[in-house]
């Protein structure tokens, strides 16, 4: 049975991952063991607890603990449950939650780079793609699209920050993931991937590249699709390690599109 525990105190030190911690500072909380993430919705939380992350609590409107959140508790029985009204809540944390239900939970560690890449054919590469939504906009179309696991250099957005979670449908539960590291540096990444059997693709503006459908990209066994920052796109010394370099025709005088949106096109084209 799930201990409910109605909110009469917004500075209690129980609420502080909800209401007065940073999507950084839960990252970091608990160094150097794995932190904590703010999972948000019911559909967001059930796909967590799918994956076999562990929830810490739960702040929910009082409504939904017999409503769309007692299937979920269910599942939690000895997870307590923080509960107020929604304009309590939107009080607390600053924001008016999805669907009136937030789940704080533990991070679990990260795979190795080489897991990632064992049995799969089409990876991504994201080179500090730092904003969450765009985080999680591409998550969800990877997902979709037919690739099989994602690696993010250093300077990208958390997958699990609350925002790249929830853009994601739930998403980064299901794909597999990890980041680059000082261990496993980006720097070496594109001859890494190449030594494993990977071809690289720059998605990047230049006219010196090929056409999404070129046939010779669709014959590669395996392709590693790498993708770039917001604004400045891939750097110059990434492009030039890459194998190819491909770029999403333009009309009507725009340059480019949004990396989220340049991903679905990329992924569908580059999934077959």
């Amino acid at each position: 049975m799930n201990r409910v525990i109605e909110i009469t105190d917004l500075a209690d030190q129980r609420l502080d991952m909800y209401a007065r911690c940073s999507e950084v500072q839960l990252l970091r909380y608990n160094e150097p063991a794995e932190g904590f993430f703010i999972a948000e919705s019911p559909m967001i939380i059930e796909r967590a607890l799918d994956a076999g992350y562990e929830p810490v609590s739960f702040l929910m409107e009082s409504r939904y603990v017999e409503g769309q959140g007692k299937s979920l508790l269910n599942r939690c029985q000895k997870t307590p449950v923080y509960v107020a009204e929604l304009d309590v809540l939107t009080k607390l944390t600053g924001y008016q939650i999805t669907r009136g239900m937030l789940c704080a939970m533990r991070r679990k560690p990260l795979p190795d780079i080489t897991e990632i890449c064992e049995n799969a054919r089409r990876i991504v590469v994201l080179e500090n793609v730092m904003n969450p939504t765009n985080v999680g906009a591409i998550f969800r179309s990877a997902a979709a699209l037919g690739m099989d696991g994602i690696l993010l250099t250093e300077g990208c957005a958390n997958p699990l920050y609350r925002r790249a979670s929830r853009v994601s449908m739930g998403t980064v539960f299901q794909i597999p993931w990890t980041f680059y590291n000082k261990e496993h540096p980006w720097s070496k990444g594109c001859s890494s991937l190449k030594n494993i059997g990977y071809k690289t693709v720059a998605m990047a503006l230049t006219d010196d590249s090929v056409a999404i459908d070129d046939p010779r990209l669709m014959a590669e066994e395996r392709l590693a699709i790498v993708m770039g920052t917001e604004g400045d796109g891939l750097a110059r010394t990434t492009i030039a390690q890459c194998d190819y370099t491909v770029k999403i025709p333009m009309s009507h005088g725009v340059d480019s599109l949004n990396v989220a949106a340049a991903s679905a096109i990329a992924f569908w084209q580059l999934g077959k």
